[in-house]
C-alpha cells in the first residue's frame, strides 16, 4: 500500500463481544448488534494481530510462513471486511484504501492463485429472544412443520407438533 498508510494502527474491538476459537476459525458475537461473525483463518489471523500498535506492513510480515511473504493487499482486504462487520475500533481517520478494497480488486492485485487464502468474514443476525422462542412445542396445534420447534407437524386430526 501507499506510504501514507504506514502509520495506520488497526485495533480489534474488545468491548461487548464474545470470542470463541474453533479449530482455525474464530467466532465473534457482537452483543451490541446481535450479530455473529465467523472469521476464516486468514481474517482471524489478521484480526488477532490488530492490537492498535502494529502497522499493516508489520501484520503482513508476521503472517509470512515458510519464507513466503504475504501481500499487504490481503491484510487491507481483511481490515475492510472487519471494518464492515464493526469488529475494529473506529479510528478518526480511516484510510480510504481500506474502505474501497473489494474482493475483486484484491484478486486482481494478488492473483487468482492466492484467492483461496483471501480473508472472509461471514455474518448472521442472531434472533431476538422473542424470535428464538416463537416455535410451538410438543403437542401444540400446528399447520406446517416450520411452526414446530422439532420441525415435525403431525398431520393427524387435529395436527400437533411431535417431539421437541
Amino acid at each position: 500500500m501507499k506510504s501514507e498508510f504506514t502509520e495506520f494502527l488497526p485495533k480489534a474491538r474488545q468491548e461487548e463481544i464474545v470470542i470463541k476459537q474453533i479449530v482455525d476459525e474464530v467466532l465473534v458475537y457482537d452483543c451490541s448488534r446481535d450479530k455473529a461473525h465467523c472469521l476464516n483463518p486468514s481474517a482471524a489471523a489478521v484480526w488477532q494481530r490488530c492490537d492498535g500498535q502494529t502497522t499493516v506492513s508489520e501484520i503482513a510480515s508476521s503472517l509470512a510462513t515458510d519464507g513466503e511473504s504475504v501481500n499487504e493487499s490481503i491484510v487491507w482486504l481483511a481490515l475492510a471486511e472487519l471494518h464492515r462487520s464493526h469488529l475494529l475500533e473506529e479510528p478518526q481517520d480511516l484510510p480510504q484504501a481500506m474502505l474501497g478494497m473489494s474482493r475483486r480488486e484484491a484478486v486482481r492485485r494478488i492473483g487468482l492463485g492466492a484467492a483461496i487464502a483471501l480473508p472472509l468474514v461471514a455474518s448472521i443476525t442472531a434472533p431476538t429472544p422473542v424470535q428464538a422462542g416463537s416455535c410451538k412445542h410438543n403437542n401444540s396445534t400446528c399447520s406446517t412443520n416450520s411452526e414446530c420447534c422439532s420441525g415435525v407437524c403431525n398431520p393427524g386430526a387435529p395436527p400437533k407438533c411431535l417431539g421437541g
